[in-house]
Parts: structure tokens; C-alpha cells; sequence
């Protein structure tokens, strides 16, 4: 499935121009592309298996997310979303645990000013330009499914280019403050935890 799902989006990768808000605020149109990727990864539901592997990694991270969820149980159980997630997306978890330490600082409340939500901050436009209008953004396994799918898009959009898919993500094309924080995050906060 994981398969299926990333050759759609590296497929309708090749239609239409990129969608975002500016970091302005502004808003764009719709990419047509996003949008049908972004509704194939919400509506496929998919488990993955736990592996050994899974359960070495959820540990290593728990530990490292000690301090900023002190719950051990929803701690390795949004953890364990976010590996789900990740993978199933095809996306690095560590990556996803560095954007979500830049955006949310792992606040599945949080809400910016321009209105982002959740622990990827996606903004609620989306639910509507897939017809899911009743999503709940701060539901973390919703919020990640979005935010994922949205990030694998641009990832393949940018041709692999993580500073440019990261930029991308944010709306801050052009600049490079936000993928300096997340590169940053990912190097010295994620990345040391996997190969302990």
C-alpha cells in the first residue's frame, strides 16, 4: 500500500503549481495535486505491524521526550503514531519528531496565529479542500496523517530537496530560517537518540 500511495503523489507531483499560504498569511489556491494527495493518505486506513525495531525506537524516543511529555503512557502512544505515521508516509520519524519539536514544541493544542493546528500545525483549509469538513485537527493520529502526507508531497515536489519540501511545508518559500530549525532540531535533538 505504501507503495501504491507514493507513486500517486510522485504521479499528480507533476500537475499544477504549488499551493500554500505565504508567510504572510495570504492564501493561494488549492494546488489539485496536494489536494488529491492529501485525500488518498486520509481516507486509506493502513496498520502498521510492530516490530522489534519499532519497539527499540519508541523506547530510545520516549526517553527523549521525558521532558516535554511526562505521561509514559500517552508519551509512547504518540510515539507510536508518529512512527505509524511517518512510515506510512514514508517519511524519516525523527524528521517528523523535528518538525513537530519546531511547530508545536509537542503541544496537540496549539494553534498559531494564522491559525495552523496541532502538533503539525496544518491549517484547516485542508479539511475542507478534501471534503472531510469534520476532521479533527488536534486529534494527533488526524493531525499527522495531514501533516505527513503534506510533507511526503512536497518532499517529492522538491525532488528529495528537504530544505526546499521544508520551506515549503511552512510557506516560507525562499527562505531558510525554518528548515535551519528543523535541520537543527532533527541533528541534535532526534538523530543521536536512533544510533545510541
Amino acid at each position: 500500500m505504501k507503495t501504491t500511495i507514493r507513486q500517486t503523489i510522485a504521479a499528480v507531483c507533476l500537475l499544477g503549481t504549488t499551493a500554500a499560504l505565504h508567510a504572510d498569511g495570504a492564501a493561494q489556491p488549492a494546488d489539485p495535486a496536494l489536494v488529491a494527495a492529501l485525500k488518498q493518505a486520509v481516507e486509506s486506513v493502513q496498520d502498521v505491524p510492530e516490530q522489534i525495531d519499532t519497539m527499540l525506537w519508541l523506547a530510545k524516543m520516549s526517553q527523549g521526550l521525558k521532558t516535554r511529555i511526562k505521561n509514559p503512557f500517552y508519551r509512547v502512544h504518540l510515539l507510536r503514531i508518529i512512527y505509524d505515521e511517518a512510515t506510512r508516509a514514508d517519511l524519516d520519524p525523527e524528521l517528523v519528531l523535528a518538525v513537530i519539536h519546531v511547530e508545536s514544541r509537542f503541544d496537540r493544542f496549539a494553534v498559531s496565529p494564522s491559525g495552523a493546528r496541532g502538533l503539525m500545525q496544518v491549517m484547516p483549509f485542508w479539511k475542507k479542500e478534501i471534503g472531510h469538513p469534520d476532521d479533527d485537527l488536534f486529534n494527533p493520529r488526524t493531525n499527522l496523517r495531514y501533516g505527513c502526507a503534506i510533507l511526503r508531497y512536497y518532499l517529492e515536489r522538491k525532488r528529495g530537496r528537504l530544505p526546499d519540501a521544508l520551506a515549503a511545508y511552512n510557506g516560507s518559500t525562499g527562505k531558510t530560517e525554518y528548515a535551519d530549525r528543523v535541520s537543527v532540531a532533527l541533528r541534535d535533538r532526534w538523530q543521536p537518540l536512533v544510533t545510541d
